[in-house]
């Protein structure tokens, strides 16, 4: 089993029934204040793809999907999506979407290879949103623009919590912070990457960590995996809360710009994944026929938990853990769904 956090004297304030009730109203009513904020309109989306169309998230590139045929398509690999990172953006050509006009969708997804702790389960379940933009609009101005919605959003729904459960609400820093993986690696060189989001979360309360992806200058490497056709390693980021109930960092979104054809044509090179060229979705971004946009995901899960100070994600979400996990969750009053 990996590293679970017992919290002392956990309370978790409320029941399992009334999780569920906060659970519901903390979804509902973010997705809606979400989408008018950022003028995104509510989409179905698949639950799996057939993987030669290359439009399955490749994660860090080692998590295998979840795959399985179909009796009507024998010859095809179908798998169960890690994240709709691009599906969102042809969706947005193939549904004659405008400038500044969006999508968001409810996505669930299996990542079966997940580590298991206190944040991480093997159940992913997320709003992806993506949004067309101008292309003059790709610059760093408009990505910490957009964060500072979200984060407005996220901030507005500990006041709308607190008024509905008041007993329960964690309250969140008043402000974002921004922070690159460069500056990080050179305040802190002497740690990991993730050591160091720990550092500066703790310091900040809440910080948006840019530019993931690309190779650092002192160690030569990744701040972290980011695959290579979708964000634009130097316009993206994730949105990190420090987390007082575990002393811990937490990850609520991972978002950023989209990579142009130039930007998509050097990161796969980066990568040694030229070979993604030849994929129908990546012919169609390098051809120009792609509008340009932002997105990203934003943890359901991972909000409830944050909004309302739980200790697991499965007290949140109903996932499998390992019994050796649910023992030591129910021993410490840490109610697992």
């Amino acid at each position: 089993m990996t590293e679970l956090i017992i919290p002392k004297d956990y309370d978790p304030r409320l029941s399992i029934r009334e999780t569920e009730a906060a659970i519901r109203y903390i979804r509902e009513t973010f997705q809606d204040e979400f989408g008018k904020e950022l003028n995104l309109q509510r989409m179905s989306a698949p639950m799996f793809v057939e993987k030669s169309t290359g439009l399955n998230d490749n994660l860090n590139g080692v998590e295998k999907p979840v795959s399985f045929t179909m009796k009507s398509l024998p010859d095809e690999t179908i798998e169960i999506v890690h994240s709709l990172a691009k599906w969102k953006r042809l969706a947005l050509k193939r549904y004659g979407f405008g400038m500044h006009e969006g999508l968001y969708t409810n996505m669930n997804a299996i990542r079966k290879d997940e580590e298991l702790d206190n944040f991480h389960s093997i159940y992913v379940d997320q709003w992806d949103w993506e949004k067309v933009i101008a292309k003059e609009e790709r610059t760093e101005e408009t990505l910490k623009a957009t964060v500072r919605k979200i984060f407005k959003v996220i901030k507005h729904m500990e006041h709308e919590v607190w008024y509905k459960f008041p007993q329960a609400v964690y309250h969140l820093p008043d402000e974002i912070h921004f922070v690159t993986t460069q500056e990080l690696e050179d305040r802190w060189p002497d740690l990991t990457p993730m050591e160091r989001e720990e550092r500066i979360a703790k310091e900040l309360g809440c910080v948006f960590v840019m530019k993931i992806g690309d190779k650092l200058k002192r160690s030569g490497k990744p701040h972290d995996g980011r695959a290579p056709d979708y964000d634009d390693w130097a316009l993206n980021g994730d949105i990190i809360f420090w987390y007082e109930p575990l002393q811990r960092k937490l990850e609520i979104s991972s978002m950023g710009i989209r990579v142009s054809p130039e930007s998509m044509k050097y990161q796969l090179e980066q990568a040694g994944a030229v070979d993604r060229e030849q994929l129908p979705f990546h012919k169609m971004l390098l051809n120009g026929e792609l509008p340009y946009t932002i997105g990203g995901g934003i943890g359901q899960s991972r909000l409830c938990m944050l909004l309302l100070g739980k200790a697991h994600v499965g007290e949140v979400q109903a996932s499998i853990w390992p019994e050796e996990m649910r023992e030591k969750c129910a021993a410490a009053g840490i109610q697992l769904l």
